[in-house]
C-alpha cells in the first residue's frame, strides 16, 4: 500500500509542475522578447519572479521527491517483507494433499 500512495503523491506532484510550468509559460512569456541596448535578451533571474508562483514551485517538486522517497522505500521494505514470507518455504517441503475420502452412495 505505501508504494502505491507514494506513487499516487508522485503523480499529483507531476501534474502540478506540468501546471506550473504552463503557469509560468504564460506569465514570463515576454522575457526574451525584451532587449537591452545591446540587443541581447534581458532574462530574468529568481529575485524578479514572483514569490507564489516559486513557492509553489518549491512545494511541488519538495512534494515529488517525498513521493517518489515514499514509492522506492515503500517497495523495498514491499520486496524485503516478500523474500522473509518465503524463506520459510524453502526448507521445508509443502505436505502432500490429504486424500479424498469415498464417496458415499
Amino acid at each position: 500500500m505505501r508504494p502505491l500512495c507514494g506513487a499516487i503523491i508522485a503523480a499529483g506532484a507531476m501534474i502540478g509542475l506540468g501546471l506550473t510550468a504552463i503557469g509560468f509559460g504564460n506569465r514570463y512569456h515576454t522575457g526574451l522578447e525584451n532587449l537591452d541596448a545591446s540587443g541581447h535578451p534581458i532574462l530574468l533571474r529568481w529575485m524578479d519572479m514572483d514569490r507564489p508562483l516559486l513557492f509553489i514551485l518549491v512545494v511541488l517538486t519538495s512534494m515529488a521527491i517525498v513521493g517518489l522517497a515514499i514509492a522506492f522505500v515503500g517497495l523495498s521494505y514491499h520486496h524485503r517483507k516478500r523474500h522473509h514470507e518465503l524463506t520459510h518455504l524453502r526448507g521445508r517441503s509443502v505436505p502432500p494433499p490429504a486424500p479424498a475420502a469415498p464417496a458415499r452412495s
